[in-house]
């Protein structure tokens, strides 16, 4: 003979609005967190990119007073920073202001419309400073190199 016992109901089926209310919830947070790390990041690499682009910059002047060594050894290269807004120098007659205004022209191409640089040269050795603010924090920035010509 087959007895069947009457099931009682033990285990519960689907969830409750609660449990889908948190889940959506912890989701969200979750979610949030990923565009603050997308964030931080598109804005961390923005500003790499601006550093790379000065000592490029940098370096390209640097080549040029190599390619004009006795104007440069001469004084020919040296720029003080001007305050804001930076302005090219004119670009006159001899190379190294032709070099001088197309650098400080690029400058504010590459990077920002607020970079600007100075020159100074000695008899063997020189330093380029570029300085400009971040376009997204605005924060200043500075690179400097300096090598023997």
């Amino acid at each position: 003979m087959k007895t069947t016992i009457p099931s009682m109901r033990t285990s519960q089926r689907g969830m409750s609005l609660i449990e889908v209310l948190i889940a959506v919830l912890i989701l969200g947070i979750g979610v949030l967190g990923i565009a603050a790390m997308q964030a931080a990041s598109l804005r961390n690499s923005q500003s790499s990119l601006q550093q790379s682009t000065a000592v490029i910059q940098a370096n390209a002047i640097m080549d040029a007073m190599r390619a004009n060594v006795a104007a440069a050894q001469g004084g020919a290269y040296n720029l003080a920073m001007a305050g804001a807004p930076c302005a090219a120098p004119a670009a006159g007659a001899t190379i190294a202001s032709k070099d001088l205004n197309d650098w400080i022209t690029s400058l504010q191409s590459a990077i920002a419309a607020n970079a600007c640089g100075s020159v100074t040269c000695g008899a063997t050795s020189c330093s380029v400073t570029v300085q400009w603010s971040d376009n997204l924090s605005g924060t200043p920035n500075t690179v400097t190199v300096a090598s023997l010509l």
